[in-house]
């Protein structure tokens, strides 16, 4: 009996619906890039339910005739290239010919277009796989696509689809880059109503960066470029001794197409290294120009991946552009953090919770480990809780000192340990914060002149989601217009000048992780902000405090990040090595 047949054309199409076509974000990408490479000089965006209910995007580009109308919803069905040597320089965003396609087998979907040379548009209504209707209307040039109750005819699909702000911000992210990648085009996204994105068309990539990001963003940017024979990079990127703790905003173009690629982070990580303090990463909106037969955009489903012919001049066009951008009137130097007093990490205030406040300081929870009078001199560090009267404490780490201001070197009764000093402070931190969180009793402080972020679209979409676990948290920011937020509490174990860092670093925390892993991730980056640093000495006390409270933790081998925190030399491994 045969067991192999062909699928129906049905089940075919949306299996490759689905290769194409994740969630309203992909929908939204392939309208955007059809109406980019139709010539739009506007482009609309609008979202209900985050776009599960409805996603229109509309355009006033070319538009088309009643027949490319009809075929253009056939598989494979493209006007951007023709023969299989065009694969080899393509110079448009979209190219396959999938999108349309994809998107009606796995929606309810309304496309209206007119190019202008007749007397009336076309409106086409596709059910699925079913063609509904095919009339003639009144339109303006240009399309319009209606997509409809996304995988109706794929309940298994639909119900992995997120909370409606959790599907806005990635769109919201994705017509960022676009409205980066073509300050020319007016972008205009709207959600429920309310206008996310609205940035008319500009002369300059600064003025756009101004509009999505704010004037902050734009005073800490430089101008660079580079070329050599026809590559060129060109764009902005963090003056010297700016950056920022991530690497949320690093945005790369090649020949106009938003691409995550390797070899320019690489690059960009290496251009900054000496110009950057330790831990801070640059920002960056790079747009690389090459010969279309210089790249191959056709190695990824969602196309955004790239393959460089030669990979080393693009290395090269990036190192020399921050190189020379750095050079134009700033001074370039290697920043080494130090630890004034009063640092982050060294501070000794009382948190009022019973917990120590970051930074190892001896509050009441640290008198009661070390005894009354917080004299360490002539204790040993147990890495256990207090025994019971009577018993024997138990023997443990006993701290050595420190290396390279980083590394805790303890010696136990098998071997020496290896501490790392900011991972092992951090699951300290973590364990502790997360108690705090369990019995709500944050401490807070209200600023005076609470500090205003102007967040980009994305970062707002994640805010407004998240608002409620924020406060939770102790931070409680007040909308004040436009996508600007004010600050106006925080967990008063932060410094004021630091709140305002930490908050961002949740944020875009927040935007990365499942809503179920979100809470541990924020408190876990309130644990790394509030940590004591690599290149921080540390008194022997608290070192020994760190090492004793390390082994009370849920997870002495990890932080909360799932770095290690200690290495282990056996001491047969010394004997060995010494031959005794």
């Amino acid at each position: 009996m045969r067991k192999i047949h062909l699928l129906p054309d049905d089940v075919a199409q949306k299996i490759a619906a689905g290769e194409v076509i994740e969630r309203p974000v992909s929908v939204v990408k392939e309208l955007v890039e059809n109406a980019l490479d139709a010539g739009a000089g506007a482009v609309r965006i609008e979202l209900v339910d985050g776009g599960k209910a409805l996603i229109r995007v509309q355009d006033d580009g070319a538009g088309m005739d009643r027949e490319d109308a009809a075929l253009c919803f056939r598989r494979h069905s493209t006007s951007k290239i023709a023969r299989e040597e065009d694969l080899e320089r393509i110079a448009t965003l979209g190219f396959r010919g999938e999108a349309l396609a994809s998107i009606a087998a796995v929606s309810r979907l309304v496309l209206k277009t007119f190019d202008g040379a007749a007397d009336r548009g076309t409106m086409i209504e596709r059910e699925g796989e079913r063609l509904v209707a095919v009339t003639d209307i009144a339109f303006p040039r240009g399309t319009s696509v209606e997509v409809r109750d996304l995988f109706f005819n794929l309940p298994a699909r639909r119900k992995f689809l997120r909370a409606a702000s959790s599907e806005l911000g990635p769109v919201a992210k994705y017509v960022t880059q676009a409205a980066l990648g073509a300050p020319g085009v007016r972008f205009t996204l709207v959600h429920g109503g309310r206008e996310a994105i609205s940035c008319p068309p500009v002369g300059t990539l600064r003025e756009r960066v101004f509009q999505l990001f704010g004037r902050k963003m734009v005073d800490r940017l430089m101008d660079v470029a580079a070329e050599e024979g026809e590559a060129r990079v060109e764009g902005l990127a963090s003056l010297p001794l700016a950056g920022r703790p991530d690497k949320t905003v690093q945005h790369f173009f090649v020949n106009g197409r938003p691409v995550k690629d390797r070899v320019l982070m690489a690059a960009l990580s290496q251009a900054y290294t000496g110009i950057l303090e330790r831990g801070r990463s640059p920002e960056a909106f790079l747009f690389l120009r090459l010969p279309h037969a210089d790249v191959d955009v056709n190695v990824h489903p969602a196309k955004a991946e790239v393959r460089f012919r030669d990979t080393q001049l693009v290395f090269r066009l990036v190192l020399r552009a921050v190189g020379e951008g750095a050079a134009r009137g700033h001074v370039i130097k290697e920043v080494v953090p130090s630890a004034p007093s009063g640092a982050p990490g060294t501070r000794v205030e009382e948190s009022g919770t019973g917990y120590p406040a970051p930074g190892l300081g001896f509050g009441p929870a640290a008198a009661e480990t070390f005894g009354a009078t917080g004299d360490m001199s002539r204790r040993s560090v147990s890495p256990s809780s207090t025994p019971a009267a009577g018993a024997a404490a138990p023997s443990g780490p006993v701290v050595l000192g420190q290396y390279a201001n980083m590394y805790i070197v303890a010696a136990a009764e098998d071997g020496l340990l290896v501490i790392d000093q900011h991972n092992a402070h951090e699951r300290v931190l973590f364990d502790k914060y997360r108690e705090i969180d369990r019995l709500n009793v944050w401490p807070r402080k209200m600023l005076l002149i609470p500090p205003v972020f102007e967040l980009s679209p994305a970062a707002a979409a994640v805010f407004e989601e998240n608002a409620a676990l924020f406060e939770e948290l102790g931070f409680r920011a007040e909308a004040m217009g436009g996508r600007s937020f004010a600050l106006k509490e925080y967990p008063e174990l932060f410094k004021p000048e630091e709140a305002g860092d930490v908050f961002l670093s949740m944020l875009e925390e927040a935007g990365r992780k499942p809503a179920e892993e979100r809470r541990d991730h924020m408190l876990a980056t309130m644990a790394c902000k509030s940590a004591i640093k690599a290149g921080e000495p540390l008194t022997r006390e608290k070192m020994g405090y760190l090492v004793a409270e390390l082994f009370k933790t849920s997870q002495p081998a990890l932080c909360p990040h799932g770095r290690p925190i200690v290495v282990r030399v056996e001491k047969s491994t010394i004997d060995k090595g010494l031959r005794r």
